[in-house]
């Protein structure tokens, strides 16, 4: 029987320092580069810390301290059995800021992550001093283009996002999406990624280590639960009180600006819902497209995605 990996695996040796951050009562993994205003770097489904390897050395180089975080359940922070719900996870979020000694941060975030940097600056704005969001629509606008999709299924734009979120609906099963995810040395998280990148990404010489590190990554213990865990929250919160708190927590129009990096060919995160996003963005924001890029800017076309971080953080971008 194949044995499954540590946790200690997922950090990659680079030009970049490994660190455990007490934060929120569990124990964050980061990697860090850099001196200068803080970057909090947040990764998404089915990814860990290192798909911001290249920005890490990008923003460090500019002046900033780039942090990479391993979300709880992912990589080698800690797996705890519960506390996956949006409130907590924006928590962890805000402790490491404040963990990490600083008073603020830059936050960005992809899928997942971006969901979650949208929370974070909702619940804890004097915490976030801007926010980048790549193919991460406003929590809120991917909840109404799922709930239109789900209930009139002649608009067409809305079911095409139902239909791409999928694996969304298929985690609030017990088990079976864990097994899903671990089998045969979790084929599925290949599958995932080569479905919602880019034609070009796919045929790059780095995508088979892309693929290998992220599949070794979701089979260390606890991980494909954890994972599993964001999305059963998500749904069933909904049909509790709860979401409803969380909703109206959250639907405020951010005082800082904000910047929208979404892959024209992303399946997942659709285009059109991260482009109904604009009524929670705060003053000079900006929204841009790239061209022939799937759900994964950052890897996909990671020089064009650090031009637009650096100037944006810089103030040099506006729209």
């Amino acid at each position: 029987m194949r044995s499954l990996p540590d946790p200690s695996t997922t950090r990659i040796s680079g030009p970049w320092t490994h660190h455990d951050v007490s934060a929120n009562g569990i124990s964050l993994h980061v990697a860090t580069a850099g001196e200068g205003p803080l970057v909090l770097f947040v990764h998404g489904f089915p990814e860990f810390w290192w798909s911001w390897r290249g920005q890490l050395l990008a923003l460090a180089d500019a002046g900033f301290r780039a942090v990479a975080v391993d979300l709880r359940g992912y990589g080698d922070s800690d797996k705890p059995p519960r506390g996956y719900d949006g409130w907590t996870l924006a928590g962890d979020l805000a402790g490491l800021i404040k963990a990490l000694g600083e008073r603020r941060a830059a936050l960005v975030g992809h899928g997942w992550g971006g969901l979650l940097a949208w929370t974070t600056a909702a619940l804890h704005p004097r915490l976030v001093s801007s926010l980048s969001v790549l193919s991460a629509p406003h929590p809120l606008a991917l909840r109404r283009a799922l709930a239109l999709g789900l209930t009139r299924p002649w608009r067409r734009v809305e079911r095409a996002q139902v239909t791409a979120a999928g694996h969304l609906f298929r985690a609030q099963l017990p088990t079976l999406p864990e097994a899903w995810l671990t089998k045969d040395g979790a084929a599925t998280v290949e599958r995932l990624i080569r479905s919602w990148s880019g034609p070009r990404w796919q045929t790059a010489p780095e995508f088979d280590e892309v693929v290998r590190r992220n599949r070794a990554a979701m089979l260390v213990p606890g991980a494909a639960h954890s994972a599993m865990e964001y999305y059963r929250w998500a749904v069933r919160s909904q049909l509790r009180g709860e979401g409803g708190r969380f909703a109206e927590a959250i639907d405020r129009r951010l005082p800082v600006p904000v910047l929208r990096v979404q892959g024209r060919l992303d399946p997942w995160m659709r285009a059109s819902t991260s482009a109904a996003s604009t009524a929670w963005t705060g003053p000079d924001s900006v929204y841009r497209e790239l061209a022939e890029v799937g759900h994964f800017p950052h890897q996909e076309a990671p020089h064009a995605t650090n031009r637009l971080l650096i100037r944006f953080l810089t103030g040099e971008l506006h729209d």
